[in-house]
């Protein structure tokens, strides 16, 4: 029906993808954390700091430009 609005998009993937090139150095640091993990037997080793820290660097990029759009 032509009448019907369309669906809303959500920006927040494609301002992701656009501020991962931003955060290369937490992304290695959380590259080398995996292969460091891959290494250890003993389980108890992990990278959930270094992924949060990626997470928040596009995070932070990505806020500002989110709620411009939603002005």
């Amino acid at each position: 029906m032509a009448d019907e609005p369309e669906e809303p998009v959500d920006p927040k993937p494609e301002i992701e993808e656009l501020g991962k090139p931003r955060c290369v150095k937490p992304w290695l640091a959380y590259q080398a954390c995996v292969k460091r993990v891959e290494e250890d037997t003993s389980g108890h080793k992990h990278c959930t700091g270094q992924y949060f820290d990626y997470w928040g660097c596009i995070d932070k990029f990505a806020a500002n430009r989110l709620f411009e759009r939603l002005k």
